[in-house]
């Protein structure tokens, strides 16, 4: 049985024809010689073998016939599989070759060409996400690199509770991104948190209030409007680093005020983040949510940002069935996610 397994498929469908062919030609002999008419047909030496030797012709022609037709049938089969040995991951923009006929050979040709481009894009992601790693990587620890041997040069000249500040922000920076890059590999990886029952008003007041008493010295004027029962089904931790990343960029731009909104709207739990900025352009909107992209506005706010906290809150929303867009406003950006409303409520509820 085990060598039967390992027989390419084109050995074994001519075994099986020839062995039907065999046993169609073993009933039809067996039939011919106990039908035929007195003496019997298998009396005759030269009838007998004229059966056995037409038989075993009949047999080997369906043999022939059967490997060579398979053959020309797997022909598009074979130049798939050995175009795809010849592909590396640095020559992930060849194709497979395009069978002539439309038939499944061609759909196939056409599946592995569609997989092989997902495999292309991913790894540019990857290798683009890897250069802009190390460049923000790299600005914080050179930073930090520069005090030190400026401190070092003039030790008694230097102000070292300044110098100390001064790495304090770089180090708060590189803990910054390393959160956020942590964060980013555990979404890629499909890891998702324990999904409960949660009250989306008391989740996002537990951390405005967090915020406030973190923020004493915010200008920024929070405005709450709260719906009550606004439940969803969701990772209380992502949806507070959620949260978290769009008040950050609200109080980034916002000038004087940011208005937090928890609401139902059809069906569809909302959560709400306008700012009283500048706003984003309609043609830059999309453009904001794609990793270590940072509009001229943004850098301009702020030097240190990695540009992956919206990126990071839009696949947090996406990962929970739900969607982050920004629309449109009278002024500043209004930043806008919809979840799921739960079909049936839990026993309980956090």
């Amino acid at each position: 049985m085990s060598a039967w397994h390992h027989c390419s498929i084109k050995t074994r469908v001519t075994i099986v024809a020839s062995a039907v062919m065999a046993l169609v030609c073993a009933i039809s002999s067996v039939l011919l010689l106990t039908a035929g008419p007195q003496p019997p047909l298998y009396a005759s030496a030269a009838v007998l073998a004229g059966l056995v030797g037409g038989s075993l012709l009949l047999i080997a022609a369906t043999a022939f016939g059967t490997y060579w037709m398979m053959s020309r049938t797997l022909q598009p089969v074979y130049a798939i599989s050995g175009k795809l040995a010849t592909i590396r991951p640095s020559n992930l923009s060849e194709r497979v070759p395009l069978p002539r006929h439309d038939d499944e050979f061609k759909e196939l040709a056409q599946t592995t060409n569609q997989t092989l481009e997902r495999a292309g894009t991913a790894i540019q992601q990857q290798l683009r996400f890897a250069s802009d790693t190390s460049h923000d990587l790299r600005n914080p620890l050179a930073a930090m690199r520069t005090e030190i041997e400026d401190a070092l040069v003039r030790p008694e000249e230097t102000d070292w509770v300044a110098t100390g500040n001064r790495l304090l922000e770089s180090v708060e920076r590189l803990q910054d991104l390393v959160t956020n890059l942590l964060e980013i590999s555990r979404l890629d990886a499909g890891v998702v948190g324990q999904h409960d029952l949660l009250n989306l008003a008391v989740l996002v007041a537990g951390e405005l209030d967090h915020r406030q008493r973190d923020h004493r010295q915010s200008k920024i004027r929070v405005v709450k409007r709260f719906s009550s029962g606004v439940m969803v089904h969701g990772d209380r931790i992502g949806l507070e680093r959620l949260l978290h990343n769009l008040l950050d960029n609200a109080e980034r731009h916002a000038r004087s005020s940011v208005t937090v909104t928890v609401e139902h709207r059809g069906d569809a739990a909302v959560l709400e983040v306008h700012d009283d900025g500048s706003g984003v352009p309609p043609e830059q909107r999309e453009a904001v949510f794609q990793r270590f992209v940072r509009l001229p506005d943004a850098r301009a706010k702020d030097a240190g940002g990695s540009g992956l906290g919206l990126p990071i809150a839009r696949e947090i929303a996406e990962a929970h069935g739900g969607t982050l867009i920004l629309e449109d406003s009278p002024c500043g950006a209004r930043f806008v996610a919809r979840f799921p409303r739960p079909i049936a409520l839990p026993a309980t509820t956090r």
